[in-house]
């Protein structure tokens, strides 16, 4: 298993930098270096069937979560974790750039728990 370790070294360039691009790389987990210059957006979109974790390097700023676009403060030292079908933006809201890593993972639940929310299945795993 060892040989399918990866260690990939990030950059430093005010650009995005993929990371992880999913199969046959990964067993379906995709994850990259976004770099968000200040007042810039990284664009409203859904995480779908996936679900997504944000790891926020430096910088500052708002991600707006649900249909209903609620902000929260992000930005160096935190983590946002946003569940599936769900939209979503971050945008910088400091004077800084907004460098963040996020992972991105498809969830495959079982038939029988399709129809439950996705906070019922987590509590039957713990």
């Amino acid at each position: 298993m060892s040989e399918n370790v990866l260690i990939i070294e990030l950059k430093n360039d005010p650009e995005y930098q993929p990371l992880l691009t999913g199969e046959p790389q990964t067993c379906g987990m995709r994850a990259g270096r976004v770099y968000l210059k200040p007042g810039e957006t990284c664009g409203e979109h859904s995480t779908d069937a996936h679900e997504e974790t944000l790891v926020f390097l430096s910088g500052k700023g708002t991600s707006l979560i649900g249909e209903e676009k609620i902000p929260h403060e992000v930005g160096a030292g935190k983590v946002c974790y946003i569940p599936p079908h769900t939209l979503h933006n971050i945008k910088n809201t400091g004077t800084e750039p907004l460098v963040y890593i996020y992972c991105v993972a498809p969830v495959r639940l079982l038939e029988n728990e399709r129809n439950k929310p996705i906070h019922e299945n987590q509590h039957e795993e713990q």
